[in-house]
């Protein structure tokens, strides 16, 4: 289990446990954590769970594969640091992690 910190554009924040194994997106979800629609349900196929990682974090999220770009290029607002949650698997190697979800998702 890790402890990951979700803020809002607002700089409102919630600093949740969740599960080795689970999305981002899906500590998310179980933790009404508000920012993240994901539509899709995680299946990469819309950008509903784009949020940014903090800089010193972003190597440590994994490797954004082709499709996860496609999908993050259509994002509102992506910048180098952008991920969709879906695709960042939750590890003790991501215990502290921090993510801010943009304005508005897509």
């Amino acid at each position: 289990m890790a402890k990951i910190t979700y803020i809002d554009c607002l700089g409102n924040q919630k600093t949740v446990d969740v599960k080795d194994g689970l999305s981002v997106m899906e500590g998310a979800l179980q933790n009404d954590v508000p920012g993240i629609d994901a539509d899709c349900g995680g299946s990469m196929a819309c950008a509903t769970c784009h949020v940014y990682v903090k800089d010193e974090w972003f190597n440590k999220t994994g490797k954004i594969i082709d499709a996860e770009q496609d999908m993050i290029d259509m994002a509102h607002q992506p910048k180098k640091n952008s991920r969709l949650s879906c695709q960042i698997i939750v590890s003790k190697d991501l215990e502290g992690l921090i993510v801010t979800t943009p304005e508005k998702q897509s």
